[in-house]
């Protein structure tokens, strides 16, 4: 039979199906990813047409296995390996810095005393927007203004609160998009 037929391939995946596993087995860390690796790999290796003229099958069908596994990883949501399970568990936590906690609460402060430096209804429109999250719309009718008067009211509390943060507001819509507020 020509090494480069699909069922010769089919038939060196099964005569050394031992040899494949071990060595999928060690690169995959599992018996059962081997196998199912292994089978996949059985069922495209059966579904193919020839794939002409190979220097090394075996090597052809690791990479045929190799590209099976790869592709179960993208389709189950990019699972972590091991290595990256145990990088994830030595990283540092610097949201418990003594130090940033100190400025994030420093922060916070400031905040607070930007809001209550804006006249009531701006502030009371500002939060509904931002931390309530409340539609415009509705946020126009509880103040009987417009959408446009709630759209500048916001507006104007950002810029005053990141004036007061020393921060930078970028528009993000709108004909003035991507530049900074004044």
């Amino acid at each position: 039979m020509d090494q480069d037929t699909p069922g010769f391939l089919r038939g060196l995946l099964v005569s050394r199906y031992q040899e494949f596993r071990g060595r999928l087995k060690r690169k995959f860390g599992s018996d059962e990813m081997a196998d199912d690796v292994l089978h996949e790999t059985w069922l495209r290796v059966r579904r193919m047409a020839d794939p002409g003229p190979l220097q090394s099958p075996v090597a052809y069908l690791l990479r045929i296995a190799a590209n099976v596994a790869e592709d179960r990883r993208v389709a189950s949501g990019r699972l972590l390996d091991f290595v990256e399970v145990e990088e994830l568990l030595h990283f540092a936590d610097e949201s418990h810095d003594p130090a940033r906690i100190s400025e994030s609460r420093s922060e916070v402060h400031a905040l607070e005393r930007a809001l209550a430096e804006l006249p009531r209804r701006r502030r009371e429109i500002f939060i509904a927007s931002r931390v309530d999250e409340t539609p415009h719309k509705d946020i126009a009718l509880r103040h009987g203004v417009s959408v446009r008067i709630v759209e500048r009211e916001v507006k104007a509390a950002l810029v005053h609160c990141a004036g007061r943060l020393e921060r930078d507001v970028i528009q993000r819509f709108g004909p003035g998009a991507g530049r900074q507020s004044e």
